[in-house]
Parts: structure tokens; C-alpha cells; sequence
């Protein structure tokens, strides 16, 4: 008897629909802003400086002295033409760099280029990231820990200033421009946070792991949870260095702080450093019950990929199954955690991830995955609409919908400045 073989589509549905873009990037002409918003008390130990160090090299300091690890920057201003995605993953696994032969456009520092461009590119709503100060988030905490927090708040905040001021953090109900929050200091946090929802913020970006010994869920923090929960803030785990993981890398008998193009191992990589802690994070909230006492906060994991969700969501109920004798911080949960996740929480996912079977392995549900261009950064793709053909192949049109755009807009809807439903 023959058996009649059903072909695998492994095309990607025509989609014309809009577009929520979950992942975007300023990319900083220059820094001349921190100079003019970091008071001066602060320039020696805290300015960003775009410079050649005493070895030669050229990369970005925090004040006269202190290299920032991991921030490749070009002399001339030039940077990696923008989707180069295959040529980015041949330039990871080969150790070399992508050519920086592009200019920074208007776009990619002005917010009234950012928006005609998002017109053009058919973009409803974009969340705009940090650009290369990302790179400095993590290494800002490690140098609070050593010369104290004073330096680290004045610096945020100084960006935060700049958002505000020359970006919007919410232009047009169009693009929302990330702020930086962190829990190193709870009174400034919470007077930041305040200053912000005031300012109009939808949307923040937070390094992922513990804060002084405590979960970032601990009760000591809900004063700052609770000004975010009230304005219906999105709080956001973009890919960062992991302060948290630099005893566990220790412990192993390797250093922290290595170039990811030449000297990060691939143990590293694997552990140390993008899913693993953004998985350990968001547990972390949902096993504390996070969501119970903050229903009006969404969390999203961005620029972590997303082929670790599924396995993520199962053994999160599974091991709430193992620990149901065991001590809950802050009480049982009413709901699986893989419940409580796909309601609160969201994933972008990398263009190059099998999207397909992320979905299948969740049974079809596609309702917590975001798209991400990455623009205008050389890992992601040229335009926005170029994901669906990239990632969203053998996807129905209604999961490509979720994922281009209808997630977006549950997470952050329009029109809303108080309290996200």
C-alpha cells in the first residue's frame, strides 16, 4: 500500500499587515549629550568617552581610565551595514568582525528621521533600545560596587535625560524610547521611576539577575514595582553582561569580562551569558509571585532568541509540581507558571530561530512571541518585513499576525498612559 507523503511548507505566508517592531537600537552619533547632561563633578571616573586607550586599541571608557569590555566601535563613526544576519553568524563562529563600512545615518540618533523612517518601513509601533551604551550597562553596576552608587545614578540618569528630552519616550504612540532602571538603589530608583512615569514612560530596560543579595522580587522592592505597576510600565531584559553569573564563571576557573569575538569561551556562551540568565530572571518573578501583586507590569526578554521558551514553560511547571512542599517566598501559585507566563510575559525571537517549531512544541500558541529587526545593528534584519520571510516560514497567517505585529500591541497598547489592562 503506498502512503501518500504530505509535503512540509517551508514557505513563509504573504503578510501585508503593520508591524510591531520589539527590538530596535539608537545608534549614538557621539556622546556629546553625556556631556551635557552628566554634571561635571562626574566626567573623570563616569563620562563615556569614545577614545584610543594606551594599548592602542580604540573602544568606549567610562571616565579617563576605565575601558568598557565588548564595545566594538569604529574610529571613523562607521558601523556594520544594518541586517547583514548571515554574515554576522559567519563573523560569530570565524572570530572576525563584520566591516564597519557604513554611515550613521539621521535616523539612527534623531527622532524625527527614527519616525519617517518607521513610516517607511510600515513599522505601528517600535520599542528603541539603548545602543552602544548597552554595552556599559553591566560594567556602570560593577564600577557603583567599587567607587559607589552616586557615579552610576548621575549616569543613568544623564541618559534618561537625553531620552526624555531628544527622543520622547513616547512619540506618536509610535516608537517608545527605552529609559534605564536598575535596583542597585532602591531610593533612587524609586525616585527615577517616578520622574519617568511623569515624563510619559511605557517601556524600560533592567539588567537581569539578583540586586545586594535579594530577588528582584523581593518585597523590598515593591515601592519601585508598585510606581511601574500603577503606569502600566513594560519592563524589558535586553542581552547584557550578567553581573550575576561573573562567581559561577570564576567557580569554573575562567574571567568574566572576555572578548566575545576572540577570548569568551564556549562555555560561556552557553551558560553564562544570554538564555540562561534571562531563563533564571523571569522564573524568578513568576515563582515569586510577582504577577499577583503587579498584574499591570509586562515583562519581555529581548535579543535572547527564543528556542529555550518552550522547554523553559515545561519544566517550569514541572518543577513548581516537585517544590509543592517546599518554601514559596511569597505563597503558592493559583496558576501553572507557564499560565502565569504567557500572560504576562513575552520573548522576541531572532529571525534565525526555528520559529516554527517553537510554536508546534507549544502546541500551536504563538501568543508570547515577538518579532525584533534589530535595527539599525548588523545581527538583525535590513527591514522589518523581511523577518516573515527570515523567520516565520511554515507559520499560518494568523501565528505570523501574533508574532509581527498583535503581541506587540497587547503588550503595549496605544492610547494607553496609566494602567495597562
Amino acid at each position: 500500500m503506498q502512503t501518500a507523503l504530505k509535503a512540509i511548507d517551508n514557505t513563509a505566508p504573504a503578510y501585508d499587515g503593520p508591524i510591531f517592531d520589539g527590538d530596535s537600537h539608537i545608534q549614538e552619533k557621539d556622546y556629546s549629550f553625556f556631556e551635557k547632561y552628566l554634571p561635571k563633578e562626574f566626567h573623570k571616573d563616569w563620562l563615556p568617552q569614545r577614545k584610543y586607550g594606551p594599548d592602542g586599541e580604540f573602544g568606549m571608557f567610562l571616565g579617563d581610565s576605565y575601558r568598557i569590555e565588548n564595545a566594538a566601535l569604529d574610529p571613523d563613526g562607521r558601523i556594520p551595514p544594518p541586517g547583514k544576519l548571515k554574515e554576522w553568524l559567519l563573523a560569530i563562529s570565524t572570530g572576525e568582525a563584520v566591516e564597519a563600512a557604513h554611515p550613521v545615518t539621521p535616523d539612527m540618533y534623531e527622532c524625527e528621521a527614527r519616525l519617517a523612517k518607521l513610516d517607511e518601513f510600515e513599522v505601528d509601533g517600535c520599542v528603541m533600545f539603548v545602543g552602544e551604551f548597552v554595552s556599559a550597562f553591566g560594567q556602570v553596576l560593577l564600577q557603583a560596587e567599587a567607587k559607589g552608587t552616586a557615579g552610576a545614578n548621575a549616569l543613568f540618569h544623564a541618559w534618561n535625560l537625553y531620552v526624555v528630552n531628544e527622543w520622547g519616550l513616547n512619540a506618536r504612540d509610535q516608537l517608545y524610547t527605552t529609559a534605564v532602571l536598575s535596583l542597585h538603589d532602591l531610593d533612587w530608583a524609586v525616585a527615577e521611576a517616578e520622574w519617568l512615569v511623569e515624563n510619559g514612560l511605557r517601556v524600560c530596560v533592567m539588567p537581569m539577575g539578583p540586586t545586594g543579595g535579594k530577588s528582584p522580587a523581593d518585597p523590598y522592592f515593591d515601592p519601585f514595582w508598585k510606581i511601574l505597576n500603577d503606569a502600566g510600565v513594560v519592563v524589558t531584559y535586553h542581552v547584557s553582561e550578567a553581573n550575576f553569573m561573573h562567581p559561577l564563571i570564576r567557580a569554573f576557573g575562567e574571567e568574566p569580562l572576555q572578548n566575545r569575538k576572540n577570548g569568551q569561551t564556549a562555555w560561556q556562551w552557553m551558560f553564562a551569558y544570554s538564555e540562561i540568565p534571562v531563563m533564571m530572571t523571569m522564573a524568578n518573578f513568576v515563582y515569586w509571585n510577582f504577577f499577583e501583586r503587579f498584574p499591570n507590569i509586562k515583562m519581555a526578554s529581548v535579543e535572547n532568541g527564543a528556542e529555550w521558551l518552550p522547554r523553559f514553560l515545561y519544566k517550569m511547571d514541572k518543577m513548581r509540581g516537585m517544590a509543592r512542599s517546599g518554601w514559596w517566598p511569597m505563597g503558592q501559585l493559583k496558576e501553572r507558571p507557564s499560565t502565569i507566563f504567557k500572560r504576562n510575559c513575552f520573548v522576541v525571537a531572532y529571525p534565525e530561530d526555528d520559529i516554527k517549531g517553537i510554536v508546534d512544541q507549544l502546541g500551536g500558541d504563538a501568543s508570547c512571541i515577538l518579532m525584533g529587526s534589530d535595527y539599525p545593528h548588523a545581527e538583525g534584519v535590513a527591514r522589518p518585513r523581511d523577518f516573515v520571510e527570515e523567520g516565520c516560514k511554515g507559520l499560518t497567517y494568523e501565528q505570523v499576525e501574533q508574532i509581527m505585529y498583535s503581541n506587540g500591541r497587547r503588550m503595549l497598547p496605544k492610547g494607553k498612559t496609566g494602567i495597562v489592562a
